[in-house]
């Protein structure tokens, strides 16, 4: 597996840095395909195996989900070459594009939204059948 999507969790906690930087505002900023980095934390006092995620600007998004981390962090330790790219955000998660072993990650293909029709007449959302309204 050389390229997958991984969740960034911890997105609606503030940042320790003096500026109490917002994650989520931080990733509502970045445009997908914005390179992210990932940077293990041996030394977390929460979980060993945690792994930072930072924007191109250098602001801790969050944290690879705890699932994930150790898989990345061991393909990290033993020296392959990873890059990353932000991917998209969703509720209360961050989705960054991860490649091990040399060039940029791909984005996968988004689907279009769903219209309320389904015949591609985005702009025509019917009202249900219903009484004249005293007409």
């Amino acid at each position: 597996m050389d390229e997958m999507t991984l969740a960034v969790v911890g997105i609606d906690f503030p940042n320790e840095d003096k500026a109490r930087s917002n994650r989520r505002f931080e990733w509502l900023a970045s445009a997908i395909g914005d390179p992210v980095t990932l940077q293990p934390e041996p030394r977390n006092r929460h979980d060993p195996n945690a792994i930072a995620v930072f924007s191109a600007r250098g602001v801790q998004g969050g944290y690879l989900s705890a699932e994930r981390a150790p898989l990345v962090g061991a393909r990290i330790r033993r020296g392959e070459e990873v890059q990353a790219v932000f991917q998209g955000l969703d509720k209360a998660v961050a989705y960054i594009r991860v490649r091990f072993g040399g060039g940029a990650p791909t984005l996968p293909v988004s689907k279009p939204a769903p219209t309320g029709r389904g015949d591609g007449n985005d702009d025509f959302y019917p009202d249900a059948e219903g009484p004249d309204w005293g007409a």
